[in-house]
């Protein structure tokens, strides 16, 4: 079938408010090069650092939560530079969720891939970098799944094979290989874990990976979600301004940070480990170092990913041991509407985006 010319998409402008996203329909389809495929998209998702992105919350000179601007954008958003590795290329298609299936191959990569339907690895290390550490994000440092077609190289296209729809697929790969990666850097076992800001994309997902290693979960939320966050499989839930208790945890997995952290780090037992990979509620926090010398602690940055993390992820779905959560779903089109019912914190687990035939 061929393939064509132009394809219809969001595209980020700039740093910004909600203004910064522009719909296009003369998007040229990207070309495959040597060693990478091209994605006929399905569907996608709505992430908290689609509005990071958008907005230069990756700036280190950010010191707020990102609650602040996630409509507006910060008033110097222009000067910022804001992607996860830095300053970003403009314009640029967001989208770190992909589910979609392969279209075209580029040189090197076997033809009998075409038609095959594919997870792609949100974050991956490039593909020839000499660099171990170095690090390309869908939306950020490449082009992602806002749009009706994207390229990522063939080893990054996983194939998965399952009978939920395209936007249920859509919902794992930012969401819970963040949680995933958090969960094996900490090497959980069936401990007792604390999770922050369990009611969103990566905090929900935790719940259930937690569970399936066999931790006793305690989520962070608010009581109207209580009941809903349970029903995932967390053994207990707090308030947000509910007391932790001390020494109470052998891990906390944190997406939240703010003014609340050494309240987290006063709840892990000695010899405890405490895992990052988000900061809504601000990413600046004082550190007593008594603490966490004297109680023998670990403290744990979460974002870069061995690979079999992602195909780890894609095995439990395959196998059913985890399940979507999607609240709501939009058309593609309607991206500005998806993120300001994102931003309004009203759900549990994530927003769809389904691109249309």
């Amino acid at each position: 079938m061929a393939l064509p010319e132009t394809m219809k998409g969001m595209v980020l402008t700039g740093h910004g408010g909600l203004d910064k996203l522009v719909w296009r329909e003369d998007l040229p389809v990207p070309a495959p090069v040597p060693g990478d495929v091209l994605v006929r998209v399905g569907a996608s998702a709505v992430n908290n650092t689609d509005v990071n992105t958008r907005i230069g919350w990756y700036s280190k000179t950010v010191r707020g939560d990102t609650a602040v601007a996630a409509t507006d954008g910060y008033e110097d958003s222009e000067d910022l530079e804001g992607g996860w590795a830095g300053a970003l290329s403009f314009p640029r298609i967001q989208g770190a969720d992909c589910c979609g299936k392969i279209a075209a191959v580029g040189e090197g990569v076997d033809p009998g891939r075409i038609g095959e339907r594919v997870l792609l690895r949100p974050m991956h290390r490039p593909v020839g970098s000499e660099d171990p550490h170095a690090l390309a994000t869908m939306g950020s440092e490449r082009d992602g799944a806002f749009a009706e077609y994207t390229t990522i190289a063939s080893v990054n296209a996983v194939a998965v094979r399952s009978d939920l729809t395209d936007v249920e697929l859509a919902s794992f790969p930012c969401a819970f290989s963040t949680a995933e990666g958090m969960i094996q850097r900490a090497g959980l076992a069936g401990e007792r874990v604390l999770i922050t800001g369990a009611s969103g994309g990566v905090g929900s997902a935790a719940i259930q990976l937690a569970k399936r290693r066999g931790a006793h979960v305690t989520a962070v939320t608010s009581p109207a979600k209580a009941a809903d966050l349970r029903a995932l499989g967390a053994d207990a839930t707090l308030d947000r301004d509910a007391e932790l208790g001390k020494e109470a945890y052998d891990v906390v997995l944190d997406l939240v940070g703010g003014a609340r952290w050494n309240a987290l780090i006063d709840a892990l037992r000695t010899g405890g480990r405490y895992v990052t990979s988000g900061a809504i509620a601000g990413p600046i926090v004082e550190l007593d170092l008594r603490t966490l010398y004297l109680k023998d602690l670990t403290l744990i940055g979460s974002t870069r990913q061995p690979v079999n993390v992602f195909t780890d992820l894609v095995r439990y779905i395959e196998t059913g041991e985890i399940k979507p959560t999607v609240a709501r779903t939009f058309p593609l089109k309607e991206l500005r509407a998806a993120q300001e019912d994102f931003l309004a914190k009203a759900y549990i687990g994530k927003i769809g985006i389904v691109i249309p035939d």
